[in-house]
């Protein structure tokens, strides 16, 4: 399987997604957004950052572009995509993904370690619903919000916990409702999260010497 990290101007994480999708034993390439074939292609990942500067809203302009509407042609055709952080608001803002991402309650840039349990089983997630794992956030707007918090709770991938795995408020980083650090689309091929799996891949760089992130992506792509 091979997939694309796309490239848009502002993102920033393209190439530690390149590293652990490598580490994964994947192949990956990073394109530039404007030279997007989705034939080439089996997946698609939307790498951290800032893209288009976050203007308007953080996302929305990649949101809009040609190369989102050949990302939901390849969707449509089951094939797999992944938004991390920056790259989960854009698959909002176009989308293909339910409920908004808004500014974090305390209205600051959060970064830091934090426990996650999965709750669903998608493309991300194959066989591992259940766990705890740690991973590290960076964002201003990952607040999770939508309309319907029983339907929230149904596409529900991620929520924040603490380490035993129990949802609280404590470990709830921006004040997503009901503890939603992310969430896929019904059928599971399209996932958002806005924590970092490709920066908690390498033990040498996580703060306990774990890898949960590689686990992630390597269930990615199977």
């Amino acid at each position: 399987m091979k997939t694309a990290i796309i490239k848009f101007p502002g993102t920033t994480c393209e190439f530690d997604v390149l590293k652990a999708i490598e580490e994964a034993k994947g192949e990956a390439e990073v394109v530039k957004y404007k030279e997007f074939d989705p034939d080439r292609f089996n997946a698609v990942i939307l790498a951290g950052g800032f893209s288009f500067g976050d203007y308007l809203r953080a996302g929305s302009v990649a949101a809009n572009s040609d190369t989102m509407a050949k990302v939901k042609e390849m969707v449509n055709s089951g094939k797999k995509v992944l938004g991390i952080c920056n790259g989960f608001q854009i698959l909002v803002e176009s989308n293909l993904l339910e409920g908004g991402l808004l500014p974090n309650l305390n209205m600051r840039f959060i970064s830091k370690w934090i426990y996650l349990k999965i709750v669903k089983e998608t493309a991300l997630t194959k066989g591992l619903k259940g766990k705890v794992i740690k991973l590290p956030i960076a964002h201003a707007e990952g607040r999770y919000y939508h309309d319907n918090p029983q339907r929230a709770s149904e596409l529900a991938v991620f929520q924040y916990t603490n380490n035993l795995g129990e949802v609280d408020e404590k470990s709830n980083p921006n004040g997503s409702l009901l503890n939603i650090a992310g969430i896929s689309n019904e059928e599971g091929n399209v996932i958002g999260l806005m924590p970092h799996p490709e920066r908690a891949s390498f033990p040498l760089i996580s703060p306990d010497g774990s890898s949960d992130g590689l686990m992630l992506l390597r269930s990615f792509l199977r």
